[in-house]
């Protein structure tokens, strides 16, 4: 049994609340007002017809760099463009490029979440872990657990809170570290995830807005993110141990009800068995692309040879081959642990994850339209060249620039908590414009996820947000928002200075942010 502390004048009922949790109440209750983002794209869809139509009027001496010419802002609302727009609805929504990418790899997650793969590989990791590696070991599953998409919050986070109190330490901060690697280190993987295409997907359609052959790379910050696990998980363990569990064990009382208490169990005989067939299922696979990838005129490879060109079937095969990789050995898992019985289960888990995925859809749909219209009617090329060149003419340094782009993202953290939706919103501006300043649709993305992985532990308006704070109060009665946000806001800050030098010192250094990034 772990030791329990007082409890801190924080929890007890009546405090009045700081200073700080005042101003985080008060964002709240703005962030509370804005509609839902599906809504807001639609409401940014007319903002933007409306500005159309209003600049379509006026002359503008900037140069298309794509035509040589003067641009031309398009008015949205005449007649051609309104009927071009509904008869093209359809096909903008099917051919939107994150669409199918996203949809495809979670078809492979689903299957391995919906057999308990991703389930028992966890509670094996962490089963086997001593009590002075558990906050990191626990940080690393946080991490992968960003490959099984929402998993990581429902499944590591309440975990965390297990295993401390397992190990005779404060679940509260078995809870932050795993919080911390789960939301806070999001864009931190040492492995490719959903995430790396999806953002790609948009950030190469923002880029096509200056160069329409512009191709990113699913991949193209996939150094740079793995480097980032190493930083998140250091500076996550020193945090948690040093600075959030002290001051917890010194005034934070564990006084919940511990009858029902979850057991940390160590994977099953059969689970064992099941994780067997799935790792060697695993290995056999990389082992057959590794081996048909080889040789030099291997048909992997792009035509000048090389395995890690945009326009090497490889490259174009990563969301399938992530499908692939986790479809096979789920597939091997469930058999040999006896959860798949037959081929109905495997299409279960697949349905069920596209269920999850509902609300996707629908966002997907409205910003798919969004930026259509948004680059069609050429208001972001405008934009981009206008602020490009005022760029330019500051002479500011490119880390000056990214870390602007931090801080941009960090403040629309707080309002808006889908980074893909976040995302869809600042790369038309965003990209264009830094390209025209001389910084890669690349760069601009890294530094885009610093601002977006950081906030999100310390925004109530962040999905999960109230759930971990359910998870607080199993173990801490007068748990609150504010007890969470306290325990969380030392993170934020840490891996957001932290995560920026990194990107700062990375660029300085010359290394590449990923495959052809």
């Amino acid at each position: 049994m772990p030791e329990q502390p007082t409890t801190p004048p924080s929890a007890a009922a009546g405090a009045t609340p700081s200073r700080l949790e005042r101003v985080l109440a008060n964002i709240e209750r703005v962030g509370n007002r804005l509609p839902d983002p599906a809504i807001l794209f639609l409401l940014l869809l007319g903002v933007t017809a409306v500005i159309s139509a209003l600049l379509a009027q006026l002359s503008f001496t900037a140069v298309d760099p794509r035509s040589g010419a003067p641009i031309v802002v398009q008015n949205l609302l005449g007649g051609e463009a309104l009927t071009a727009f509904m008869g093209d609805m359809v096909h903008t929504f099917v051919s939107f490029h994150p669409l199918g990418v996203v949809l495809v790899a979670m078809l492979g997650i689903g299957v391995a979440e919906h057999v308990g793969f991703i389930n028992a590989g966890l509670r094996a990791l962490l089963a086997v872990t001593s009590r002075r590696l558990l906050t990191p070991i626990l940080i690393v599953v946080a991490l992968l657990s960003h490959l099984a998409a929402d998993a990581g919050y429902v499944l590591v986070i309440p975990l965390g809170g297990v295993i401390f109190y397992a190990a005779g330490r404060h679940p509260l901060a078995g809870i932050a570290a795993a919080f911390a690697g789960v939301s806070g280190g999001f864009s931190a993987s040492f492995v490719p995830v959903s995430l790396d295409p999806l953002l790609a997907g948009i950030t190469q359609q923002a880029a096509q807005l200056i160069d329409p052959d512009a191709t990113i790379n699913p991949l193209n910050n996939y150094y740079f993110t793995t480097v980032s696990s190493l930083l998140i998980i250091a500076l996550g363990w020193w945090l948690t141990d040093r600075v959030i569990e002290p001051r917890l064990s010194r005034g934070t009382r564990v006084d919940g009800d511990m009858s029902d208490m979850p057991r940390l169990e160590e994977p099953t005989p059969a689970e064992r068995r099941g994780l067997r067939a799935a790792m060697v299922t695993l290995l056999a696979a990389l082992a057959f692309i590794a081996i048909t990838a080889w040789p030099a005129a291997s048909p992997w490879r792009a035509p000048a040879g090389t395995l890690t060109a945009t326009d090497a079937p490889l490259m174009k095969s990563i969301v399938s081959l992530i499908f692939l990789l986790f479809l096979l050995p789920a597939i091997a898992y469930g058999v040999a642990a006896g959860t798949v019985k037959s081929h109905r289960d495997i299409i279960a888990g697949m349905t069920r994850s596209m269920e999850v995925m509902s609300y996707y859809l629908v966002l997907v749909f409205f910003m798919s339209l969004f930026i259509a219209a948004f680059g069609k009617s050429n208001i972001g090329v405008l934009v981009a060249i206008e602020g490009g060149e005022a760029l330019k003419a500051l002479g500011l340094p490119v880390a000056v620039t990214l870390l602007g782009v931090v801080f941009i993202t960090v403040l629309s953290d707080l309002f808006l908590g889908s980074a893909s939706a976040k995302w869809a919103l600042l790369a038309p501006i965003l990209v264009p414009m830094l390209m025209q300043a001389g910084i890669s649709p690349d760069a601009t993305q890294a530094a885009y996820r610093i601002g977006d992985s950081t906030t999100n532990i310390i925004t109530p308006l962040m999905p999960y947000f109230a759930l971990v704070v359910v998870f607080c109060q199993k173990y801490v009665r007068g748990a609150g928002i504010g007890t969470l946000l306290a325990l969380m806001l030392p993170y934020s800050l840490v891996f957001l200075a932290g995560w920026s030098l990194l990107l700062v010192v990375y660029l300085a250094l010359g290394v590449p942010l990923g495959v052809g990034g």
